[in-house]
């Protein structure tokens, strides 16, 4: 039978084991999809965890938002999609019991989308989540448009490096944040037009010379957290902030009414609106075909050893890029 990863206990990742599982018919409106392969991200660790903001229901939680495969099956009602036809995972928001750690899910026919046409299995399982939460945040949240001077905080993770290339696709500026000054060449490279090193420099000097004394138009926090304070004194007034991440633990402190705060953005506020997602879609597909964006992978690992690409990502030793793992 099919294997799928699930856990009983939250803790760290050996709590993770592969069990077998029959194959789940697709209902009325729903597809079933083979899948090749899915990403590893922070949403799934800390659910693993135990940790906000999102709590799985145990025994028997499953993992996964976001992956690539081909359509198995299709249910009654379903005429957009044919057997075969390779997709991407537009949104599993009920990942504990539909997620893509597995050989085969079960979803809405409307929660998959046309794998983009130049993209690879693996680059395939790790485009949705980032691009489409750095595409939500800056352009249907925060209204980005050409020539704004975008500050974009944990630009060295896969959200950030979506970000930067979001924003040059629009005609946008972005100006990456990192902690270490080693990683400024490399996210030039991606296509930051500044990077403020906090090791080495003042984020709030930094950035308002990069923006000519202005202050950033748009600033997308990733991190939020006692230094969502800073972000606010570095977005110029009347400026937008954007709090769309969660590595900051701590809490964060009541901004100041000189820049509009958005509430946290969360991705699956706007995957789960169909409109939304064919703009996405489209965005993401003009992209690709452009070169304009392009997901950046760490490292690849097979479905047997799924627990070894958790402690990967917990490491610290990534280069940036996205877990991956083949099934």
């Amino acid at each position: 039978m099919p294997r799928v990863v699930v856990f009983d206990a939250v803790g760290g990742p050996d709590v993770l084991h592969i069990v077998d599982e029959p194959v789940i018919e697709p209902g009325q409106g729903e597809v079933r999809v083979r899948i090749e392969a899915f990403a590893v991200n922070p949403l799934d660790v800390m659910t693993r965890a135990g940790m906000p903001p999102m709590q799985a229901p145990l025994p028997h939680a499953r993992l996964g938002v976001e992956g690539t495969g081909v359509i198995d099956a299709v249910g009654a009602g379903v005429g957009s999609w044919g057997i075969g036809d390779p997709v991407i995972l537009a949104a599993v928001p009920d990942a504990h019991v539909r997620g893509s750690y597995a050989e085969y899910t079960t979803v809405p026919a409307n929660q998959v989308l046309a794998r983009p046409a130049g993209l690879g299995v693996v680059e395939s399982a790790a485009v949705w989540v980032a691009y489409s939460t750095a595409y939500g945040a800056l352009v249907e949240t925060a209204g980005m448009r050409p020539a704004d001077r975008v500050l974009i905080t944990a630009a060295s993770g896969g959200v950030g490096r979506a970000a930067i290339q979001v924003a040059n696709q629009i005609g946008a500026v972005p100006i990456a944040v990192t902690r270490r000054a080693t990683a400024v060449d490399e996210l030039l490279a991606v296509g930051a037009r500044a990077v403020v090193a906090t090791d080495h420099e003042d984020l709030v000097d930094a950035t308002r010379r990069h923006t000519d004394g202005a202050g950033a138009d748009i600033t997308l926090d990733l991190v939020t957290g006692p230094g969502q304070r800073d972000l606010v004194e570095a977005t110029r007034p009347d400026g937008v902030l954007v709090p769309a991440g969660f590595l900051d633990a701590r809490p964060t402190p009541p901004s100041p009414d000189k820049v509009r705060v958005t509430g946290r953005y969360r991705s699956f506020e706007h995957t789960t609106d169909p409109v939304v997602v064919r703009r996405m879609a489209a965005f993401l597909t003009a992209g690709v075909r452009l070169g304009a964006l392009a997901p950046a992978i760490d490292a690849v690992f097979d479905l047997a050893d799924v627990a070894d690409a958790h402690r990967h990502l917990e490491s610290g030793r990534r280069t940036g890029g996205k877990v991956v793992v083949t099934v």
